[in-house]
């Protein structure tokens, strides 16, 4: 597939570029973050994004969606990051939204149209140390009576303290490490034993340690087949991780655009500092890497589109490259701005701290790095 959007992403991306600049700015993040709000996001905002259909794009048409695919969510997803807006947006309409439809059955038919309508916040609780080690799941669920009994912990669970549902990784079968007999579940946040203790990232986002203290469940809330979540969860990481990827490419490039616009106004010896050939040469550099994981981006959204065997490497390569740019970009940012970069007025910090927050989602550079390695029979 060409390496460029179609005339009908180019129109997504017009409706979502000025819509996502207007409504959720970054000053929109520092009323929240200033205010000390205890949701994390705007459940105002989230109901926009549905009547603008972004909530949809993902989800099948016969779910009241819009059944497109990841590179119309990575065109939300990348103007979401440019702004830094807070939003459950890849949580929920791109993760949560890939592993229902893949799963099918119930739980999906009862989720996927409150996704699509932006009436559903779901939270993905999968990982359980400092790092993300999805196969490591070691959270027990034990068969009582007609369904489940859930106890273990969960770490960095993005807005799991007000999320509607959590799809919760458990084992049912095997041994952490191992793939297979793993259960995926959808469990509601007020299930009798289920706790979160909320903590605000350096970003201002908002993620929960859970405690699931005998959490009983029934058999309806399987997503897919009891040990057989990895089906379900495959394509939810895989989704996910794309997803943060095109993000963290709006981070960057948002970090960039401000950089450069700055090169151009900021005088020092009487001469704009952008007409200085060193800060020229860096500006060139960020630029070709930034493209570069752009075309990263694009070729693993497409490749999972169309269902192609090789998405899955391309997907770690993406984040893997996004990872290193953007971080790239927000130093580069930060210096560029001098002194003033380190202050909280002006906004280049801000693109800093959400690029280490979002770099560590579904795993940081090392881990796709290695991944790729792993992949390639290193």
């Amino acid at each position: 597939m060409p390496m460029y959007h179609t005339d009908d992403q180019a129109m997504l991306k017009d409706s979502a570029s000025p819509f996502i600049a207007e409504a959720g700015p970054v000053a929109h993040l520092r009323s929240l973050r200033d205010s000390n709000d205890p949701t994390g996001f705007s459940r105002d905002l989230w109901k926009q994004f549905a009547e603008m259909g972004f909530t949809g794009i993902l989800v099948p048409e016969d779910k009241g969606g819009l059944g497109l695919g990841h590179v119309e969510a990575g065109i939300v997803l990348e103007e979401i990051g440019r702004n830094l807006t807070p939003s459950p947006f890849l949580t929920t309409a791109v993760a949560a939204a890939s592993a229902l439809k893949a799963a099918g059955g119930a739980v999906a038919d009862e989720w996927l149209p409150r996704i699509a309508a932006g009436d559903a916040v779901i939270a993905l609780a999968i990982d359980e140390s400092q790092r993300h080690r999805p196969e490591r799941v070691a959270l027990k669920a034990e068969r009582s009576g007609n369904g489940f009994r859930l106890s273990g912990t969960k770490t960095f669970v993005l807005n799991g303290h007000v999320a509607d549902m959590l799809l919760v990784a458990a084992r049912t079968a095997g041994a952490a490490g191992e793939e297979s007999g793993i259960t995926l579940f959808a469990v509601p946040r007020d299930a009798a034993g289920l706790s979160a203790d909320p903590r605000r990232l350096v970003d201002s986002s908002i993620a929960s340690k859970l405690t699931l203290d005998g959490v009983e469940v029934t058999a309806d809330a399987v997503v897919g087949e009891v040990d057989a979540g990895w089906s379900a969860l495959k394509p939810l990481l895989a989704a996910a991780r794309t997803g943060a990827s095109a993000e963290l490419l709006g981070v960057g490039q948002g970090a960039m655009d401000m950089t450069m616009t700055y090169l151009k106004q900021r005088k020092q010896f009487g001469r704009l500092i952008g007409e200085f050939q060193s800060l020229q040469h860096r500006a060139a550099h960020l630029y070709s890497e930034m493209e570069i994981a752009r075309s990263c981006v694009m070729k693993a959204q497409q490749l999972l589109d169309e269902g192609n065997d090789g998405a899955e490497l391309m997907v770690s390569v993406a984040k893997a490259k996004v990872g290193q740019t953007t971080n790239l970009a927000v130093r580069e940012g930060v210096q560029m701005h001098g002194g003033i970069g380190m202050t909280d007025e002006y906004d280049i910090g801000l693109y800093m701290k959400r690029d280490r927050a979002l770099a560590e989602f579904m795993g940081d550079v090392n881990y796709h790095t290695d991944r790729v390695a792993r992949m390639n029979g290193y």
